[in-house]
Formats: C-alpha cells, sequence, structure tokens
C-alpha cells in the first residue's frame, strides 16, 4: 500500500448525448466524433434507430453496423466487439435506450423471467456486463441515450394534488451517467446542449451551445494531455544512462507495471554498450543496478 501524488494518464473518451427525438443526437454524436478522430473512416456508429444514420451520410465516409431487434445485452456487446476488431478510433452507440427498453432488451427480459424482484439479478448481470463492454472499449465510445419529460404527482399544503414538471429523464438504466466522462443534455430542437456531467471541467457551468466539430477536438486535447504509455516508451528507447531511466521511472511511476519490462530492457541495452566501451578503455564501469531492478 502506498500513497502517490494524483496524475491522470491518458483516457479514452466515455461520452454521453440525451435528448428527445428530433433535437440532434445523432448529428452531434457524428460530429464530436469527427472532431475526436479527423478522419471520417475511423468512425463506426452502431445503429438501432431505423437506419438512422443514412439521413448523414453526406458528412462523410464514417461505417454503419445496422443493429435490429432483439436488442439484447449480448448483441450490442457483439456490435461494439465488431467494431473493435475493424480497428476504428471511434464507437457511436445510437442508441442505447434499446438495450433496456426495446424488444428483446433489459425490461423485456425481466418481464419473461417472470417479473418479480428476484428476476432482476440475471438481468443486472447481463446488463452490467454491456456497460463493461462500453468502459472496457480500446475506442473513444458515445453513446446517445433517448430522454422523455419527467413528471410527479406532489402534494401541496391545502392538501391537494398537482402535476410537478421535473425536466427530462434518460431512458435507460438509472445511474449510467456517472459512468461517463461527460454527458451533454440537448436542451431543444435547435440542437442547444449543456453538460450534465462533466469531469473534464471544460464546459460545466457554461452557456448553452451548439455541439460541433471544435468540441470533439477540446476533448481529445484534454484526453491527450495525460500520462502517455507510448509517450513513456519513446523517452525509454532515447535514453543513454542508468541514472536517466531511474529518472523515467519516477516520473511515471504510475505506469510502472506496463514500463518495467521496457526499463529493464533498455537497461540492459545500456550495460552492453558499456560494457563494450570499458573493453576500449573509453570509460569506467557505471553503477549496476542491484539484482537486475531499478535501485531508486
Amino acid at each position: 500500500m502506498k500513497l502517490q501524488q494524483a496524475k491522470r494518464h491518458q483516457v479514452k473518451l466515455r461520452l454521453g448525448l440525451n435528448g428527445p427525438s428530433g433535437y440532434g443526437k445523432t448529428m452531434s454524436a457524428l460530429l464530436l466524433a469527427q472532431g475526436i478522430t479527423n478522419d471520417w473512416t475511423k468512425i463506426a456508429l452502431i445503429d438501432s434507430e431505423n437506419n438512422s444514420a443514412s439521413l448523414y451520410a453526406h458528412l462523410g465516409e464514417f461505417n454503419v453496423l445496422q443493429l435490429n431487434e432483439p436488442y439484447s445485452p449480448e448483441r450490442y456487446i457483439e456490435a461494439i466487439k465488431t467494431c473493435e476488431k475493424a480497428s476504428v478510433e471511434v464507437i457511436i452507440i445510437d442508441s442505447i435506450t434499446h438495450e433496456w427498453q426495446g424488444k428483446g432488451g433489459c425490461l423485456q427480459i425481466h418481464e419473461q423471467l417472470g417479473g418479480r424482484f428476484q428476476d432482476w439479478a440475471p438481468v443486472s448481470k447481463r446488463h452490467q456486463a454491456f456497460i463493461d463492454a462500453i468502459l472496457e472499449s480500446k475506442c473513444h465510445v458515445i453513446t446517445t441515450v433517448r430522454s422523455k419529460i419527467d413528471y410527479s404527482l406532489d402534494t401541496v399544503a391545502n392538501g391537494k394534488t398537482r402535476v410537478v414538471k421535473h425536466g427530462t429523464k434518460e431512458i435507460t438504466r438509472e445511474g449510467f451517467e456517472y459512468e461517463l466522462t461527460v454527458n451533454f443534455e440537448l436542451i431543444n430542437d435547435k440542437h442547444l446542449a449543456k453538460a450534465s456531467k462533466d469531469r473534464t471541467g471544460l464546459f460545466m457551468d457554461k452557456p448553452e451551445f451548439i455541439i460541433n466539430k471544435s468540441t470533439g477536438k477540446k476533448l481529445i486535447e484534454w484526453c491527450n494531455s495525460g500520462l502517455s504509455i507510448e509517450q513513456a516508451r519513446k523517452e525509454i528507447n532515447v535514453c543513454t544512462s542508468i541514472d536517466g531511466l531511474k529518472h523515467l521511472y519516477s516520473k511515471y511511476e504510475v505506469l510502472k507495471k506496463e514500463i518495467h519490462p521496457l526499463i529493464i530492457k533498455r537497461k540492459e541495452e545500456i550495460d552492453a554498450l558499456n560494457s563494450h566501451l570499458i573493453e576500449e578503455n573509453k570509460i569506467v564501469e557505471p553503477k549496476k543496478f542491484k539484482n537486475g531492478n531499478i535501485d531508486k
């Protein structure tokens, strides 16, 4: 157990877009993805919205995977894996609502099992596998979610009841928003959006705006500003001293599991070079690592 300073790794984005039908979720998702990749061919859209992706074919040559019923968690997982195997950079799931409420989705599965409280256990396990497939994907993932106006029947002071509007509610299992890097809520049919959840700090408490390519660019710049295994690899490969390797091991300590074999390999290369130079009497023997490990 060790206490260490918090550092942010480079991460894969998990973005959400929610809003009623006609508010621009699909268009916004595509523009976000294009800003992230700057390459339409590196985008794959999983379409469960009755071929709605075809309406935006003029934007660019993105890939489409048509997903029809039954909308079981397993079929969504299969679609995600298919996109990953195609080596795309961004996966858009448009929408995840069908996995929860569509034909063959979780609510229907629960009903078919009997609709009892105890029947939620196997359904929840299958739904969580779907969420895990999103969170563990090697790609950036953008999800769209249908939403509806949420009302409640409240009792007022005189004992009468009245209908109270509480805004919109996402049509998926409650709590999904907490898994996301950023969640955008589309608030009207003019495609205006606001952030309801934002770990980046780029959009929270800011005025409503229209999502476009630059939104995706801001997100990928934030994403790439953390510690990178690729950057660590480059620095290790050009390092020429044992002290330099020790410094890099300390610098990238939060990545030590990934970089340890790279450090050891480069250490062996430096030792071999130094041994050769020692034989030629050009330098003195450098300090060795202890037991093949890094002596910090």
